[in-house]
């Protein structure tokens, strides 16, 4: 008898607007895997929904008897878990560059797109989230969402300058990591398509050799951008 799996995966007040970069990691990492699974529409203040997997934030994986929170622990549990599956992270060195793009990602790339996408987020979350994702997120970026959403022009040569590794890489090699496509490619196409979801302008040109990789990606594991 198969597993039963199940993904609590943030929503926006729209449940089948799902954002969240880390919660697509694992659903690209899932499909890799070639395991199916179910998702649970989450939202920000369902604190007490998730309050068994001892977090309060999403991704949590259900995988029969197990419960795993974390993108990089669930990662990694698939990976120990299912090794007759393909790899995730090839062989050790790939796994160390591997960490390399989930520190540039969380570090360079997520924080670059955050001031840009901020105003859409708070546009698109339920109502009930508001007020909670308004007090952390001010905090967090010590001004408030309206002056983040006025500074916007400000922030786009930061945002774009970016992309240029990555947009470099996709024009000599198909996928981030390569050949294939790895983790590496989950966790870069997990923080742009945060972006792509929520913001509330354009950020790549459809002929884009980003854009190009991000269908590319999607259809070699016959997954939609909404799913």
């Amino acid at each position: 008898m198969s597993k039963v799996r199940k993904l609590y995966d943030l929503a926006g007040a729209d449940p089948s607007l799902r954002f969240s970069p880390y919660c697509w990691r694992i659903k690209l990492a899932l499909a890799h895997k070639n395991l199916p699974f179910e998702t649970i529409p989450w939202r920000f203040t369902d604190k007490d929904e998730i309050e068994f997997s001892g977090t309060g934030k999403v991704p949590v994986l259900i995988d029969g008897e197990q419960v795993v929170h974390d993108s990089q622990a669930i990662a990694e549990y698939l990976e120990t878990e299912y090794p007759n599956e393909p790899t995730l992270f090839n062989d050790a060195a790939t796994r160390g560059l591997t960490m390399f793009v989930k520190n540039y990602s969380e570090t360079v790339l997520q924080p670059a797109l955050a001031r840009i996408v901020l105003p859409g987020i708070f546009a698109l979350i339920a109502e009930k989230d508001k007020a909670y994702f308004r007090r952390t997120r001010e905090a967090a970026f010590g001004e408030t969402i309206e002056q983040v959403e006025a500074k916007r022009e400000q922030y786009w040569p930061v945002f774009k300058s970016v992309l240029v590794p990555i947009r470099t890489t996709l024009q000599t090699q198909p996928f981030i990591a390569g050949p294939g496509p790895a983790y590496a490619d989950h966790i870069i196409f997990g923080a742009l398509q945060w972006g792509v979801m929520t913001s509330p302008v354009p950020l790549l040109e459809e002929d884009d050799p980003i854009t190009v990789w991000m269908r590319k990606l999607l259809e070699t594991y016959g997954i939609s951008a909404d799913t």
